[in-house]
C-alpha cells in the first residue's frame, strides 16, 4: 500500500519530534504529504478559581503555543523537501486521541505516525495512553514511534 497522506500529531515533546522524524523519512521515500496536527488540550483547571477572562487568556496562550509548534515543524518538513499542511484543533471535552482519529478521516490521511512515551504500569494507568487509544480506534494504520528511553514503572 502506498501512503499518500501521513497525519503527524505533535505536541512540544522530544517524543513527538521522533515521530515527525520517522514520518519525514517515510514521506521522502514515498513522496507523501505530511499533515501536521496540534490538539489544544485544555488542562483541567478548577473554573471557580479563574475568571472567564483568565480562562480565555490561558486558552489563547495554548493556541499560540500550538501554532508555534506547527510552524516550527512545518519549516522542518519543508526544508526536507516534503509537502505539508497544518491543522490546529481546539479540543473541548474530548481526549486528544478522539481528535487525532477524527482528523485522520477529515484530512483523508491513510497513515498516522506518532510518538509514544511508552509508559507502562502505574504511569500508564494514571496518565492514560492517547497513542494506545488512537491505535485501537483508528480506521487507518498507525505507526507508533517510541521515545528515546521509556520510563520504568
Amino acid at each position: 500500500m502506498t501512503y499518500r497522506r501521513l497525519l503527524v500529531p505533535l505536541d512540544d515533546s522530544a517524543t513527538a519530534q521522533r515521530g515527525l522524524g520517522e514520518a519525514l523519512a517515510l514521506a521522502r521515500d514515498l513522496r507523501s504529504t505530511i499533515v501536521l496536527l496540534h490538539v489544544v488540550e485544555l488542562v483541567p483547571v478548577m473554573p471557580e478559581v479563574a475568571t472567564a477572562e483568565a480562562w480565555e487568556a490561558i486558552r489563547e496562550g495554548m493556541k499560540v503555543t500550538g501554532q508555534r509548534v506547527l510552524e516550527d515543524a512545518a519549516k522542518q518538513v519543508r526544508a526536507a523537501g516534503v509537502t505539508c499542511e497544518t491543522v490546529l484543533n481546539d479540543l473541548d471535552a474530548r481526549r486528544p486521541a478522539d481528535a487525532i482519529v477524527d482528523q485522520a478521516a477529515v484530512q483523508r490521511c491513510d497513515l498516522i505516525v506518532m510518538g509514544t512515551h511508552g509508559r507502562r504500569g502505574f504511569g500508564r494507568a494514571l496518565l492514560g495512553s492517547d497513542a494506545e487509544l488512537v491505535l485501537r480506534q483508528s480506521p487507518v494504520p498507525v505507526l507508533l514511534v517510541r521515545g528515546a528511553a521509556a520510563p520504568k514503572t
